[in-house]
């Protein structure tokens, strides 16, 4: 799970260079779900995974190119929805929102969850443990968020570091391991196998968006914000590809079955010390970013009970932050009342993530279909921000947002029965526009009756 990183420290007057933007744009991309993700992709397609990799590096070429030349003709800390009410209109604006809002209770447990099962692994805790440590996770991030207590840009960076350089390590001890016969049968799950580790993968690759968001924070974005672009995009391919072979290459069937990849290839390297070590990173990384979701998604939905899009109730119940409030996480919309906690959005998302999270541990899902739904509600989210960019862009631009724009609507199609996710979404959130108009008409003001 990725998250946009606040600005602070960013430089004199906070204008960033190319080189502080990248290193933020690799905090916004990078996150914890890279962790697990090997797993799930090679229990989908065995070796073959590597190929949905590489699709999906290929993807994040032009859809992060597209990104980056919306934030350098339009600065705005608005991000996708910004873009998609200026090239759709309000209503497309306010089902990306829901789209982003909704994903947020189901992506959290999910990086909460990769956290535990570090620990759990390292400490020999079991089941009980791994739901204990996730319940403990959740429970800390929306304790915190409700204190007004938000991670600052400069240690969001720090957990970025933190993670390139695991992934480092680790690709670093395995490679000398790798065995050739590993990756043989090869797509032992045929095509149908790499759409599915493609369909999951993606929750890898969202944070491209955040281009958009730090736009305005670029002294010259027209030149820096594509320079940013195109070494973060060089840093990732060179990680992602090495992670890729490395986990395939050295643990062959056991990645299909481990849930900590990370922590068997360090083994090779660190040995006994592994998986204490990255059990530490994983819950570091995971708390970083399930903080940061949760502060940004609880903004979002003020925003949205703000402009209608949900109850107006969720807009109220802001106290004021009791430490700054720098630049806000990966969030789709402007945030309502800068600087101060929307308790009641931050509940909703509370209570909709301990449902989703007993849900799971009730059926015994796992990992996987949380983070299949949440790549289907943020790969929906990308969709519409390139097709905006058709419309708003020109030239070889809007010719890049065209490629995007099909690139990404075939990766929706990987997402398969997911789709039911954004596709439920985007009703309830043409249903709440329908509520509104009525309330408007029967003379109750904006928002929804009884706002």
């Amino acid at each position: 799970m990725a998250g946009t990183p606040g600005t602070g420290g960013a430089g004199p007057g906070g204008r960033l260079g190319p080189g502080q933007g990248t290193a933020l744009l690799l905090g916004a991309v990078l996150g914890p779900g890279v962790l697990a993700l090997p797993h799930l992709a090679a229990a989908a397609a065995g070796p073959a995974s590597i190929v949905a990799w590489a699709a999906l590096l290929a993807l994040s070429a032009p859809v992060a190119l597209t990104f980056a030349a919306l934030g350098g003709r339009f600065p705005d800390g608005g991000g996708v929805a910004a873009f998609a009410a200026r090239a759709f209109g309000a209503r497309t604006a306010a089902v990306t929102g829901w789209w982003f809002y909704f994903a947020v209770p189901v992506g959290v447990p999910a990086g909460a969850l990769i956290g535990a099962e570090y620990v759990s692994s390292a400490l020999g805790l079991g089941a009980g443990g791994t739901l204990a440590v996730t319940c403990g996770l959740l429970a800390a991030a929306f304790a915190a968020n409700h204190a007004g207590l938000r991670f600052s840009g400069g240690l969001q960076l720090l957990l970025a570091v933190l993670l390139v350089a695991l992934l480092v390590a680790a690709v670093a001890a395995a490679l000398p391991a790798v065995r050739p016969g590993n990756f043989t049968p090869f797509a032992p799950h045929g095509p149908e196998g790499v759409a599915r580790a493609a369909g999951v993968l993606f929750f890898a690759f969202v944070g491209w968006e955040a281009a958009s968001h730090l736009s305005a924070e670029f002294a010259d974005p027209r030149r820096h914000l594509p320079r940013a672009t195109v070494l973060t995009l060089a840093v990732v391919g060179v990680l992602y590809t090495g992670l890729a072979v490395s986990v395939i290459g050295v643990l062959g069937g056991r990645a299909a079955v481990s849930p900590v990849p990370l922590a068997l290839l360090l083994e090779h390297g660190a040995g006994s010390l592994a998986g204490p070590v990255t059990a530490g990173a994983a819950l570091l990384l995971s708390f970083g970013a399930i903080n940061t979701y949760v502060a940004g998604g609880a903004r979002l939905g003020a925003a949205l009970a703000r402009d209608g899009a949900l109850p107006a109730w969720l807009a109220g119940g802001a106290g004021p932050a009791r430490v700054g409030h720098g630049a806000g996480p990966a969030r789709v919309g402007h945030d309502a009342d800068p600087g101060r906690v929307p308790h009641r959005s931050l509940l909703l998302l509370a209570v909709l993530s301990g449902a989703v999270t007993a849900a799971v541990a009730g059926s015994g899902l796992g990992l996987d279909p949380l983070m299949r739904a949440t790549s289907a509600c943020l790969a929906a989210v990308t969709a519409v921000g390139v097709a905006a960019a058709t419309r708003l862009l020109s030239g070889a631009w809007r010719r890049t947002a065209a490629v995007a724009t099909v690139l990404t609507l075939a990766l929706l199609a990987a997402c398969g029965p997911y789709l039911l996710v954004p596709l439920v979404l985007a009703a309830g959130a043409a249903a709440a526009g329908r509520v509104r108009v009525r309330s408007s008409a029967a003379g109750r003001g904006p928002g929804w009756p009884g706002g």
